[in-house]
């Protein structure tokens, strides 16, 4: 008995065979240049090994012929992935004369995305995807269940290890791809379920009614969950304003298409003061935006100061701005095209113009027939918008002020910002200070040639609280946005950054560590290119000083002390060793303060990178937001995690 599945109705069904394989070009160089197919060989890069193969299974989703996709990560760091799409072609294909299976796990740029009919839509690296896998896997194995047989094929770091062969009967169709990445082509081979539950949740969302298994199997580790969502994109705007208060209940959602183009937008907004537009094409999250994100943008604008005057909510030559009507917007815009242009490798940005024409005009028309409908969400997110705009009004005129005070004083800088003589910012660095009396040590301690200091003292304004005449008029974080010269919010110009490392230095303990946080939510809601940049990073001090005799050793963490402390010892259980727990840093010397936390040389940093801005946005209005109630399951959840709290 065959296993039946919904067909896209839209789609004109017909057996996909080797005459839709199409071959560019040969297999050579991925494992020379894996960089130039998957980015990079760190760990992003293992990562993109599933995403490929997964993307594949996407695209028979979105032909129509797949609903059910399993990703598992095995012992060993083995990854399974099985769909019940249609199963890889396996006849001959013309142009070889080789098994189709065999072209696509083997040949660069061979697969049914380059014009040969097997797919109008696709996902998948510009068809490179199987054969860049099978190149950098020390080996893989791929079991397709077509025309009621089963094939399998075997691979080695490209080469075929075992010829297509069948090894028995099915009553269903699909595609089974087990691999093992090759620990000569990358850094680390170890997968991280969280990484991959995100993109895999992305995926459901984004497919609606595309059921999504992801499992970790590995002794120890195992957990899994199903994702489904019949509701797409919906729900994935509702599952991003989980911890945030909705504006209005309903999931404002539109979509159109044209020609072969498609384009859908979910949009709800909530009380806070922040913007998250995630945008993807072909199921491809675009992090730098694009033309998708521009005619949203465009369309958003016009359609509620329209509005606005139609409802004499907005009077005379009264408008709101596009930063105005983002405020408090959780949007995810998804697009699905042919022939998408992607800007460099990685696919950050999407260049097609014609989508952004599509876009503005699906949100043109049906958002303007939606507050036509509903006037009672209009009102509120006009009057949203307009408070956004006097906020603004305010937070500008905040500007100017400091501007004319800084000129009338004739000092731009902060009275406290001990800075240094280099003025490449490519060299410096600025170290943000807890408390004056660390600030001093640091100022005597520090390398002045490329080292500034810039104290701060007293509690700091929590910004996820506050709008941005609140943040330019808070004098606590007035000296940070001086110092580093590159202004704020929409404003904010990295060119003119005066540091390119900003490191954050704080104390070892509770109190230290909601410094860094507070400083953490400022820089990522109002001067998130230094976060997405790499510029920011924390200072870690060390928390003990290990001595046996001459030789001392520094350890930062409990468990690096109990080590370091046996290897002093030896093969002499007994010999004493003085381990002495460090002070905060107000109460260490210059001389200990540059060894342990400012020395190039020695000292430890933590770069803050921000890969997952969904995930970060979360995290800070969950910690930083007004509700009360999920910051508190959060941490009852997470408690066990803080073994020593202090640390």
């Amino acid at each position: 008995m065959s296993e039946q599945k919904e067909h896209n109705p839209t789609m004109v069904e017909h057996e996909y065979s080797a005459s839709e394989i199409q071959v560019l070009e040969g297999l050579e160089a991925v494992r020379k240049r894996p960089g130039m197919y998957i980015g990079s060989t760190s760990s992003s890069g293992l990562h993109h090994l599933v995403y490929e193969i997964v993307d594949n299974a996407i695209d028979e989703a979105l032909a129509g012929y797949c609903d059910q996709i399993t990703v598992e990560i095995l012992e060993g760091d083995v990854i399974r992935v099985t769909d019940n799409g249609r199963g890889i072609p396996v006849d001959i294909q013309a142009q070889t004369g080789r098994p189709a299976l065999e072209v696509v796990y083997t040949v660069l740029h061979a697969g049914g995305k380059f014009g040969g009919g097997g797919y109008k839509v696709s996902g998948g690296l510009h068809g490179v995807g199987a054969s860049v896998v099978n190149a950098l896997s020390e080996w893989l194995e791929v079991r397709v269940h077509k025309n009621g047989q089963i094939y399998e094929m075997k691979f080695s770091r490209g080469n075929i290890t075992q010829e297509m062969k069948i090894i028995g009967t099915t009553d269903h169709t699909g595609t089974e791809v087990v691999f093992k990445p090759d620990p000569q082509m990358f850094e680390d081979t170890v997968y991280d379920y969280d990484t991959l539950h995100k993109r895999m949740r992305e995926q459901a969302f984004l497919n609606a009614g595309v059921r999504i298994l992801m499992a970790d199997r590995r002794p120890g580790q195992e957990q899994e969950e199903t994702m489904h969502y019949e509701g797409g994109i919906r729900e994935f705007v509702t599952f991003i304003n989980k911890n945030k208060t909705p504006l209005h209940e309903q999931v404002i959602y539109m979509s159109g298409t044209r020609d072969d183009s498609m384009a859908e937008i979910a949009l709800q907004y909530n009380d806070s003061y922040n913007e998250v537009i995630v945008s993807f094409a072909n199921n491809v999250h675009t992090p730098e935006g694009g033309m998708h994100e521009e005619g949203f943008k465009r369309a958003l604008t016009n359609v509620l100061n329209a509005y606005g005057k139609k409802a004499n909510l907005l009077k005379g030559d009264d408008k709101v701005s596009g930063e105005d009507c983002r405020e408090g917007l959780t949007c995810v815009i998804s697009v699905k095209l042919t022939e998408a242009q992607f800007e460099g490798q990685t696919k950050a940005k999407l260049g097609n113009s014609e989508i952004r024409t599509l876009v503005n005009n699906v949100v043109s028309d049906k958002l303007e027939q939606f507050l036509e409908e509903n006037p009672a969400v209009g009102k509120a997110i006009l009057e949203k918008a307009m408070m956004a705009n006097r906020a603004r009004e305010a937070a500008r005129r905040a500007r100017e002020s400091i501007r004319r005070k800084n000129a009338l004083e004739g000092a731009t800088l902060p009275g406290k910002l001990a800075d240094c003589n280099e003025r490449d910012p490519a060299l410096t660095e600025i170290y943000i200070v807890e408390g004056d009396s660390a600030g001093g040590s640091a100022k005597q301690g520090r390398d002045s040639r490329f080292q500034a200091i810039l104290p701060l003292w007293g509690k700091m304004l929590n910004v996820e609280k506050a709008r941005a005449d609140k943040v330019y008029g808070n004098d606590k974080l007035q000296p940070v946005i001086t110092a580093l010269g590159a202004g704020l919010g929409d404003e904010f110009d990295d060119s003119k950054l005066r540091y390119h490392k900003v490191i954050i230095m704080a104390d070892a303990d509770v109190d230290g560590s909601h410094i860094r946080t507070l400083l953490l939510t400022f820089f990522f809601r109002f001067m998130r290119p230094l976060i997405d940049r790499g510029y920011v990073y924390a200072a870690v001090p060390p928390l003990f000083k290990l001595t046996r005799g001459k030789t001392t050793r520094l350890a930062f963490s409990e468990e690096e002390r109990d080590k370091i402390s046996a290897e002093l010892r030896g093969d002499n259980p007994n010999a004493k060793v003085d381990i002495s727990r460090f002070k905060g840093l107000g109460e260490m010397d210059a001389h200990e303060l540059w060894d342990t936390t400012m020395n190039p040389e020695t000292r430890t940093l933590k770069r803050i990178t921000m890969e997952d801005a969904v995930k970060a946005d979360e995290i800070f209005t969950l910690l930083m937001g007004e509700k009360v109630e999920p910051r508190r399951e959060y941490i009852e959840r997470n408690a066990f995690k803080a073994v020593n709290l202090d640390y």
